[in-house]
């Protein structure tokens, strides 16, 4: 075989093997971050690349055409994927139709840092990327590509509108083109996890396997598309969240057996007396202008669901006393929800809710809205035992109540069954104030991903209350 042949075989076997470790990769994605259907259409275009290969490799003569891989392109978006500040996937290299007419590719919809954005991705060597594209280009610029993801994305229903659009160059950008970006566009840096290569030790002969790619040369760059910061200003003052809720209330309970692991969870959390005067303004201010400061790390909202699992008797040292009781006894108790009471038993047992929550939640400052917490007082009243109220009455001195104040995104999908107005309004509470909210709902988390919309959550397991 010739030398440039015997180059392009190579080429070709590397590609195939990176498709096979892109398809792992993808296995080590949580499903919390990425939906299933997105998952399948990854897998699908990776398979599809991998089929296109094995028809080269079959192919006499390598050398007789160039050879356009595109596994680059989809190594770029799994490094998006795997970013620890990427959540609520809810859509991967499709595009979104407006009207039978319109739509526009985007590679990820997605969460970052708790805002709703589009990932633009892009492989390609930065010498062949052009802001408005040479003659043989016929216009097809990245000023023109950008200008038409701008204007779909403000143009587009509410529900999907992004906050920002992200630019990812996993190659690299040209210097020039990178300062019109910035001029035209007002585009500013993202910092985005470097990542770094990760080695499996294998079986016998087999040593190691790579499962991830670098990009050091990678740019990404973001584009506002939402509110303008006067129109957010107005929101943030009519809803702030200010004042302080006192850590001394946690000395009131210390006569009280808490638990061990529900004390500890609370400490790791912060608390709102701990709030100097300064890290409120950096946090309006964080918001009001839709900083990429970690907005995401100080604030997480909490569902019922996640208030109930926190304060139960399940969650909180007592499996074994139910386990010691008949099954006579406890199902006179627990009625019908016998069998669903002993699953969750079982699930505390082998995984701790409390230890699952506390890396979820730790550095955190915890808010709920007026809705949640006149569900949780209404549920711990009529069902919550001596001991639960006692951890209900706790736990809610170290979290702001918040008023309802849903976002616009939520609130305009439909109201239907799987979309109760309840759920809107204290999902989108979180979603207002780039909160991810802790809860095991995920018939409406589903039902939420359905319409294409990315919405920021932390799952939990879910936990009754048993009266203790």
């Amino acid at each position: 075989m010739e030398e440039g042949g015997a180059a392009a075989a190579a080429a070709v076997e590397d590609a195939k093997r990176r498709c096979e470790a892109l398809t792992d990769q993808l296995q080590h994605i949580p499903r919390s971050k990425l939906s299933p259907s997105s998952k399948t259409t990854l897998c699908r275009l990776i398979n599809s690349e991998l089929t296109f290969l094995h028809r080269l490799s079959a192919a006499s003569d390598l050398t007789s055409s160039p050879i356009s891989l595109n596994i680059g392109h989809l190594e770029a978006v799994v490094h998006v994927l795997r970013q620890p500040s990427v959540n609520a996937v809810s859509r991967v290299c499709k595009p979104i139709e407006f009207s039978k007419s319109s739509s526009i590719y985007v590679d990820v919809v997605c969460s970052l840092n708790g805002n709703p954005v589009w990932f633009i991705v892009s492989g390609r060597n930065p010498k062949c990327i052009s802001w408005n594209g040479g003659s043989s280009e016929k216009g097809k610029g990245l000023r023109k590509k950008i200008q038409q993801v701008v204007n779909a994305a403000r143009q587009s229903p509410v529900t999907l509108r992004p906050s920002s659009i992200v630019l990812f160059f996993s190659n690299g950008l040209g210097d020039d083109v990178y300062q019109k970006l910035r001029c035209e566009f007002e585009a500013v840096d993202v910092e985005l996890e470097p990542l770094c290569y990760q080695e499996l030790e294998l079986e016998e002969e087999w040593t190691h396997v790579v499962l991830g790619r670098l990009f050091p040369d990678a740019c990404a760059v973001r584009i506002q598309v939402g509110k303008d910061g006067v129109e957010l200003e107005k929101d943030i003052h009519e809803n702030r969240i200010d004042g302080p809720v006192s850590c001394n209330k946690y000395y009131e309970h210390s006569n009280f057996d808490l638990g061990v692991s529900l004390c500890s969870l609370v400490a790791g959390m912060k608390c709102w007396c701990c709030c100097s005067s300064d890290d409120k303004v950096e946090l309006e201010i964080g918001l009001m202008n839709q900083s990429w400061r970690d907005v995401e790390a100080k604030l997480v909202n909490f569902d019922t669901t996640a208030m109930v699992a926190i304060v139960s008797g399940i969650s909180n040292g007592r499996t074994e006393k139910l386990l010691a009781t008949s099954e006579s006894q406890l199902r006179d108790r627990f009625k019908g929800n016998y069998d669903f009471v002993i699953a969750q038993v079982d699930s505390e047992n082998q995984n701790p809710i409390h230890s699952e929550l506390c890396g979820l939640i730790s550095g955190k400052r915890g808010i709920i809205c007026e809705s949640v917490r006149l569900e949780f007082q209404e549920l711990i009243k009529m069902c919550g035992g001596p001991n639960e109220k006692l951890r209900a009455g706790f736990f809610l001195k170290f979290l702001k109540v918040v008023p309802d104040c849903p976002s616009t995104r939520l609130m305009s999908l439909p109201t239907t069954r799987k979309l109760a107005l309840k759920n809107k309004v204290v999902f989108g509470t979180g979603d207002y104030w780039c909160a991810p909210t802790v809860t095991a709902n995920m018939a409406f988390v589903r039902a939420v991903s359905q319409t294409g919309m990315s919405l920021s959550i932390t799952e939990h397991r879910p936990r009754a209350l048993i009266g203790d």
